[in-house]
């Protein structure tokens, strides 16, 4: 059987963002869609991360990958390279497990979002490649180098063309369509022959090969603002691509009932109490003002609570919305109004946020959780709220119905 060993590099100590490699990233920790990539890929047959940090590791293992060693600090610097990274972990692989693999695969955390087949794909042109050392992911560069220029005296002297090219006098005057095709390097997925690191001591040996990667799938988080697009792109986003859990569904393109659990959905989760034992709760007005307009655009709202409580009534009936409440097994009673109401299922949405509103959740077209939802449902959900339960997140959730119709 052929190996194929995928390593994912996760230090401890990145600077960018602290703590990114553990850093939750749209349900899931950032590292976990890697280690994903590697688990359901047809091809790859060991997925092994690489750190220094125990908490790094631990969380690596809770997600199906292995950390049969601890990366020595001298290789987990701010400047190390990733070829000190790679040796290590075959030359320790080979010494303490006799395991010598025939592919070596790099998965980057900072690129999360990969096509579904992007991994076999840049195994299999390896391997239909005797003559290649390895195979890198590119995407169409965005900007062309042809029309680019240095400045080798500096900003005061005569500027240098930085590229020239065969049959074209100046190509920084030529339109880009007679220029050749220019590809960039993404972080999505390397493919190394072992000889290639461990003998030519290179990342990609001196053949490397192309994997062509759709564009739109070109991320890497470096900072805090790449981390909030790139977490907008797998919320709201269609890329089909490799999630750590189960495949997320689209929303429904026609939402006719929400419903909506009420304690950390329509509240905050909190509860104040007297000394009476009366509880009362803070609940958001706009949520309230998104319900109306639901409401108004002929869209059912219906509350499904296992608190029984006389604020949920009061509440509900405020809004003007129908309430169950004490409700332990909550799929009987969205069964049953979606019967009653003659709805087709895959045209009604759930939202939650604990553990109990899970199983609602295959009884809709779209699972969503708030942003402060219980860990489960965060994994679990197919989309998550930017908003927190009781701080808008209902109102967000009418605005994003409201905005399809």
């Amino acid at each position: 059987m052929t190996e194929i060993l995928a390593i994912i590099p996760a230090r401890g100590g990145s600077k960018g963002i602290p703590r990114k490699n553990i850093r939750n990233f749209a349900g899931y920790p950032l590292i976990a869609y890697s280690i994903a990539a590697g688990l359901k890929s047809e091809l790859v047959t060991r997925v092994i991360v690489s750190t220094d940090d125990d908490e790094i590791a631990e969380v690596a293992r809770e997600y199906g990958a292995e950390t049969p060693f601890m990366r020595p600090s001298v290789f987990a610097e701010d400047n190390t390279t990733d070829l000190p990274v790679y040796v290590h972990a075959l030359e320790w692989l080979a010494e303490n497990e006799n395991y010598h693999p025939d592919v070596v695969v790099q998965l980057r955390p900072t690129s999360p979002i990969r096509p579904v087949n992007c991994v076999d794909d840049a195994i299999r042109i390896l391997l239909n490649n005797p003559d290649a050392d390895s195979v890198r992911g590119v995407v169409p560069a965005g900007q062309n180098p042809h029309k680019m220029w240095r400045l080798p005296d500096g900003e005061k002297a005569a500027m240098k063309n930085l590229l020239d090219v065969d049959g074209i006098a100046e190509p920084f005057n030529a339109p880009r369509q007679s220029l050749p095709p220019i590809y960039w390097q993404t972080g999505h997925i390397d493919a190394i022959r072992p000889a290639a690191i461990l003998e030519k001591k290179s990342m990609t040996g001196d053949v490397i090969f192309p994997l062509m990667i759709n564009p739109d799938y070109t991320v890497d988080i470096d900072n805090l603002s790449d981390w909030a697009k790139y977490e907008w792109l797998v919320k709201f986003g269609t890329l089909n691509f490799v999630s750590p859990g189960p495949d997320r569904r689209p929303m429904p393109a026609t939402v006719k009932a929400l419903f909506l659990d009420f304690d950390g959905v329509l509240t905050d989760n909190r509860v104040w109490t007297d000394e009476t034992g009366r509880e009362t709760v803070a609940a958001s007005r706009g949520d309230g003002f998104g319900i109306g307009m639901l409401k108004k655009a002929g869209i059912d709202v219906i509350v499904v609570s296992k608190e029984k409580n006389p604020v949920v009534a009061a509440r509900c009936k405020k809004l003007g919305i129908p309430y169950e409440q004490g409700v332990d097994d909550k799929t009987g009673i969205i069964k049953r109004e979606q019967a009653k109401r003659k709805l087709d299922p895959s045209e009604t949405i759930f939202v939650g946020n604990d553990l109990n509103d899970l199983p609602a959740f295959p009884l809709v077209g779209w699972g969503v959780a708030v942003s402060d939802a219980s860990q489960e449902v965060l994994e679990k959900a197919d989309f998550i709220l930017e908003k927190k339960g009781g701080f808008g997140a209902v109102r967000e959730i009418c605005d994003l119905i409201l905005s399809r119709i």
